[in-house]
This record gives C-alpha cells, structure tokens and sequence, in this order.
C-alpha cells in the first residue's frame, strides 16, 4: 500500500541537501510496496495528488528534472575522469623517446609497449561493461578508475621491460572499463534533447587530456635534473612524468566514491526505485535552486531485474561461472543480431578504422619526431640506436614535446565546432565531415 509523507521542514532545505553524494537515505523514502509518495506541506498539494497514480517512465523522470547547474558539475567530473584515461594512454607515447634508452627498447619493443594498454582495454571493456550493468555504472567508474591509476603508478618503479610492459596491460583493463562506463553513466542523467550536446562536450575532454599529457611531458621529461636513486633504480623524470599521469584516475576515482551518485536509469532498471527517486529529487533541488517548485514525480516504472539477478546467483560454482560468461556474451549477440546487425557492423568498422588511423598516428607521434629531430629517417629501425651512455636520448630536446603539445592543440576547433552543431545538423553528418578532412 503507497504511504503519503508529509515533510514539513522548510521549501529551502531539501535545496540545500548534497546532491553529489552516493549514500542515500532510504529512512525518508521507506515503502511498504516500493511505491513512494511526496508532498511539500502547505506547497504543491494539487499537483501530488494529481501525480499520485501516475508512474512515470525514466524518459518523462529526467526531464522533470530538468537541466541546469547539476549537469554543469556532471560535465566536469566525468570529463576529468575521461580526460584522465587519455593521459594515460598517450603517457606511453611521450615516454618512448627517453624511456627506450633507459629500459633499452628496440623498435619491436616499443609497439608491444605501445600495444599493451590496448590489449588491456579489450579484456576490460567486456569485463567492466558487464560488471556496470550488474554491479552499477558508479562502482564499476570508481574501481576501474582506481585500477588505472594504480598501476600506471606502479609501472613507473619497474626496472625491467617486461615487468613494465605488464603493468601498462594491466592499467589498460582499467581505462578499458572506464572509457565505455563514463559515457554511459554521463548520457543516463541527461534530458532528451540536450544528451547529443552534452555527449559532445563530454568528448572534448579527451581532447583537453591530449593536451594535458602533452604539456606534462614538455614540462617534466626535458628536466633531466629532475631524478633520484631509489635503491638500485635511476628514477629519471620520464618515470616522474608517468607517475604524474596516474594523477587524475586518482583523483578521480576519488570523487565517484564520495561524491556523485549512482546512475537513476541503473536504479530503476534494478528495481531499486525508492533510490532512483532519491537521485531524481536531489537533481532537481540541484537545477531548480532558490525555486519554490517541488519535484513532481513520485512514482516510476521499474523493471523486475533484481529479483531475476537474485536467481541468477544460485547454483553451483560452475554453474554461476557458465552464466556469468552467457551473461556477459548475451549483449553482445543481440548487437548483431536481426535489423541491428548491419548497423552494428558498419560501427564496428568506422570505429576501427577510426582508431587504426588516430592512435596510430598519435602513439608514435614523439618517437617519429625525435628520430626525424636526431638527422634520421623517422621509418628506420631503432633495434641498434641505444647506446651504453645513452647518448642517443639525452640530452632531452624540447622540440619534439613541443610540436606533441601543439598538434594535441590542434583539435581544439573541431571539438567545439561538434559541440555548437551535433542537435542541428545531427551525428551522421558531423561523422561524414570529420572522417573525410582526414
């Protein structure tokens, strides 16, 4: 049986509750049958009872919402947390031109080094994408996030290459979980008609992370002053440089766990809907502060997956693994199954040929430079270029950093002009443009 409850503390106080926090308070939204029922005292009356009976779908939920200061603060946290997974993985490519006399790297080293990380965000964007449609976009953003920083820290101590080498892999599982789960996370608080805008301004914080780790690098690497004995390891600035680049996972992971909520779509796709109300509620007093307005849904339509979670679980140790793996390989068939297939296929090519050509160009980028900067060829083989003294990398020339900073530059324009045009002329044409001035 719903419950009506009466709050009668002042309209000003439910704006001044911390929407940015994950530790909601199930006493004030306690129901018999999940169904939860708000009214304002002295405020609105007319409009919770008209609203009493009727659920409201997530769609209609978020945009009751509304749009305003909250998805100003969303917009930078997770931008930094997406701007943090491309530091990362551009770190390795700014390191290449120092860190290969140190580590004594051929060229067939450095493209397996350059690879790990994506070896590692293959295994960890299926991994963590199942987890977030289990577990909750939040967990999986702040331990993935965590992973990524973690060991692209602990990368930095190695002395050997192939220890090295196995930590960036493992930092990849983790930016593998992170990249998918941020947009993912971000697009579910976001009304209708500002989600392809705000998608878009999401994405130019990759662009702001490739010039971060570019500045990074021509301010840090060059300083050859800057390094330490630490037992037997030369602690060079390059491996300052990566530890630096760990920074902003950190960081980030760091205000998912404290502050900011779980995904409402997630919420109510769980069955959780007293939670998702709670979510839904703090936006609102978040967008609408100083109003006298009240937040007028007061029951959603929830899907019963949580109890078919419950019975997924049972069985034995076997069995659990067998549906885990049915589980997490279930949403990928549908992606190619019926009138999704073709279009699914076509993405899938668009999306490699578009990372073949960026990251392939970028993630050896510095090195090509700092060949084409020693009087040779950028195409020759490095496998004979190191030398006992280390001749061939120190000094350290700030140039080829420099060019490294101004091309991550250089995309600045075509970030901003995506952002102004994205809800006008739409994605297709926007995708059309971009790939053909490559």
């Amino acid at each position: 049986m719903s419950r009506l409850i009466l709050i009668d503390a002042p309209i000003d106080d439910a704006a001044q509750i911390p929407l940015l926090t994950r530790h909601l308070d199930r006493d004030s939204l306690d129901s018999d049958e999940g169904e939860v029922l708000f009214e304002r005292a002295g405020h609105n009356t007319h409009d919770v009872q008209r609203n009493t009976h009727k659920y409201f779908s997530y769609e209609e939920a978020v945009d009751e919402a509304g749009f305003g200061f909250f998805h100003g603060i969303l917009l930078v946290v997770c931008g930094w947390a997406n701007a943090s997974d491309a530091v990362e993985i551009l770190c390795v490519s700014f390191l290449l031109p120092t860190a290969r006399c140190d580590l004594n790297l051929s060229s067939s080293d450095m493209g397996f080094l350059t690879a790990s990380i994506f070896l590692g965000m293959m295994v960890g964007g299926y991994l963590w994408g199942y987890l977030a449609d289990q577990r909750g976009r939040q967990k999986v953003l702040v331990i993935s996030l965590t992973v990524n920083g973690v060991f692209g820290a602990l990368a930095s101590f190695a002395p050997w290459f192939w220890l090295f080498l196995i930590l960036r892999f493992i930092s990849g599982i983790g930016v593998g979980g992170s990249i998918p789960v941020i947009f993912s996370y971000f697009s579910e608080f976001q009304p209708r008609l500002k989600r392809g805008a705000m998608i878009s301004a999401l994405a130019t914080f990759w662009m702001a992370g490739n010039i971060l780790a570019a500045g990074l690098a021509w301010l840090v690497i060059p300083q050859t002053w800057l390094h330490f004995g630490l037992g037997g390891l030369d602690f060079q600035s390059w491996r300052v440089f990566v530890v630096l680049c760990s920074v902003p996972s950190l960081t980030s992971a760091l205000i998912f766990k404290l502050a900011m909520p779980e995904s409402p779509r997630f919420l109510m796709e769980a069955g959780l809907e007293t939670e998702a109300l709670l979510v839904f509620r703090r936006m609102f007093a978040f967008n609408n502060r100083g109003s006298l307005k009240t937040f007028p849904v007061r029951r959603l339509i929830v899907s019963s997956e949580k109890t078919e979670r419950e019975t997924r679980s049972s069985g034995t140790c076997t069995q659990r693994l067998f549906n885990l793996l049915k589980q997490g390989l279930a949403p990928i068939r549908q992606l190619f199954v019926g009138e999704l297939a073709s279009r699914s296929t076509c993405l899938v090519f668009i999306f490699y040929c578009i990372s073949f050509g960026y990251y392939g160009l970028w993630m050896w980028f510095p090195e090509l430079l700092k060949r084409a900067e020693d009087g040779g060829s950028p195409c020759a083989n490095a496998s004979r270029l190191q030398s006992l003294d280390n001749q061939s990398c120190y000094p350290v020339k700030t140039a080829v950093y420099m060019e490294g900073f101004l091309t991550a530059a250089s995309s600045l324009p075509g970030n901003i002009f995506t952002i102004l045009l994205m809800d006008v002329i739409g994605g297709k044409v926007l995708l059309l443009c971009s790939s053909s001035t490559w």
